[in-house]
C-alpha cells in the first residue's frame, strides 16, 4: 500500500515555495503599478496646481514655498518652479520630491546655483549638495518631522548663501 501522507509532505514545501514566489512576484508587480500611478496623479496634480501655487510661492502669504529662479541647462531658459524650501543659518534645504532626475534640480547642479524667492526676498545660493533626512531635519517644522519620513522623501538639496558679488542675481 502505498503512503500518500510521505507524497503530500514532500509536495507541500515545493508547493508551499511556488504560491509564495508568486504572491511575493504579484505583490511587486501591484505595489509598481500603484507606485506608477500615484506617480502619475502627482505630476498631473503638479502641472495643474503649479500655476496656482507659483503666484503665492515666495510671497510672505505662503511660506511654506518658495520659488526657484533657475536656467535651462541645455536652453538657456529662465524658469520659476514652487517648492518647499526650508532656511538654514547658511542657505536653504529643498526636499528632492521627485528625487535627482527632476529637471529643476538637474539645471541648479549644472548652473551650481539658483536664486530663491522666500518671504519676499530673494536669495542667491550656491553648491547645490545632496544630504539625507538626518543632515537635513532640523530644518524642518517638528510635523514635517514626522510627515517627511512617511512620504518617504529621503534625499534633500542643501544650497548655502552665496556672496553678494556672485552673478546669480540675474536668474
Amino acid at each position: 500500500m502505498e503512503n500518500t501522507h510521505m507524497s503530500e509532505s514532500t509536495e507541500t514545501p515545493l508547493a508551499h515555495k511556488k504560491l509564495v514566489e508568486s504572491t511575493t512576484t504579484n505583490t511587486a508587480l501591484f505595489a509598481r503599478a500603484i507606485s506608477r500611478a500615484a506617480r502619475t496623479l502627482l505630476r498631473l496634480g503638479t502641472r495643474l496646481l503649479n500655476p496656482l501655487i507659483l503666484s503665492l510661492a515666495g510671497s510672505r502669504r505662503l511660506p511654506m514655498f518658495a520659488v526657484i529662479h533657475h536656467r535651462g541647462r541645455r536652453s538657456g531658459r529662465s524658469y520659476s518652479t514652487p517648492l518647499g524650501a526650508r532656511p538654514t543659518a547658511d542657505g536653504f534645504i529643498i526636499p528632492l520630491t521627485f528625487g535627482k532626475q527632476a529637471d529643476w534640480f538637474r539645471n541648479v547642479q549644472a548652473a551650481d546655483g539658483c536664486v530663491i524667492r522666500w518671504k519676499g526676498a530673494d536669495y542667491p545660493l550656491i553648491e547645490p549638495e545632496v544630504v539625507d533626512w538626518a543632515t537635513a531635519r532640523s530644518a524642518f517644522y517638528p510635523i514635517e518631522r514626522v510627515a517627511i519620513p512617511l512620504i518617504r522623501i529621503e534625499q534633500f538639496v542643501r544650497l548655502r548663501n552665496a556672496p553678494k558679488s556672485t552673478h546669480l542675481s540675474q536668474m
